[in-house]
């Protein structure tokens, strides 16, 4: 009995030792930007399409204040709520002091400068699907913005979610860096599934997740429960959105509909970014969202 305890024993640890190195965070290789030269000026154009003011600008900040990247913004949600965090280029309430490597392997793989799994919160399973070469560019330009000494605020997740070990293993059973929508597409179908999926990271919102909190791709923005409060993000599908490709583009750049109304809540912010795009990029979008699988 005492021999089969002890087997028993040392199964159970090799498999806990197989499970931590499988879920172990994994940084970029520290030659990952090895021969791109950053641009911050194309910077500009990927910080507007991935939003990163709406989130990481102080609550009601407009203007130039949504430049200063302080954090302090909460989000609930069924696992509790996050708080975004400083991002601005000081060095010691913010990210001044990061490399780059270090800040891409926050953005793509979700890992923080201590090695530590961040919340997907941070929507780094949409940022994994955009190129190196953008997110050094949204780098460059991040280190032009003005430097801020507040300090980021903790999240308030209560066990179990609180054990970050944990966050591996939902990564490995929901983090992918395949585009949801496959098949031959245009360029501008391509153009537009890029900034929806990656950079615009629009599935975060608009499609439901399960019980855990993994996105079901099957339901591709269809709609969702608003996390931590009440009502529905809307489905953005064919199957609901009827508008024409001239609507969708309006909409992205004024927030005006079709039905004389104008964008509210969260897309407010998002009418914000998305007006600072080139009309080709709406257009490329409105494109894309013509070619999701319509979900009634």
């Amino acid at each position: 009995m005492t021999r089969i305890l002890r087997m028993t024993f040392l199964v159970a640890v090799l498999f806990g030792l197989a499970g931590l190195l499988i879920t172990r965070a994994r940084p970029l290789d520290a030659n990952a930007l090895s021969g791109i030269v950053a641009d911050a000026q194309a910077g500009a154009i990927i910080f507007a399409a991935a939003g990163c003011a709406s989130c990481h600008a102080a609550p009601k900040a407009e203007g130039d204040d949504r430049l200063i990247l302080a954090g302090g913004r909460s989000f609930p949600s069924d696992f509790g709520t996050f708080v975004a965090p400083n991002i601005s280029s000081d060095p010691t309430a913010g990210i001044g002091a990061w490399t780059d490597v270090e800040i891409l392997s926050a953005l793509t793989r979700g890992v923080g400068q201590n090695r530590e799994h961040l919340y997907p919160a941070l929507p780094y399973a949409a940022y994994n699907k955009a190129s190196l070469q953008d997110m050094a560019d949204l780098v460059a330009y991040l280190r032009t913005l003005p430097a801020d000494p507040t300090p980021s605020a903790g999240h308030d997740v209560g066990f179990p979610f609180n054990i970050r070990m944990a966050l591996g293993g939902w990564k490995l059973l929901f983090n992918r860096d395949s585009f949801v929508i496959q098949g031959e597409l245009t360029l501008e179908q391509d153009r537009g599934r890029y900034l929806v999926e990656a950079l615009g990271h629009c599935g975060e919102c608009h499609t439901p997740r399960n019980l855990l909190g993994g996105l079901d791709r099957s339901a591709w923005l269809s709609g969702a429960a608003i996390p931590g409060g009440q009502g529905r993000v809307p489905n953005i599908t064919p199957g609901k959105l009827t508008w024409s490709t001239g609507e969708i583009v309006e909409y992205l750049t004024s927030g005006f509909t079709p039905d004389f109304d104008t964008a509210g809540g969260e897309m407010a912010e998002v009418v914000k970014n998305t007006a600072q795009l080139p009309q080709s990029d709406r257009e490329a979008i409105a494109a894309y969202l013509k070619l999701v699988p319509a979900i009634e």
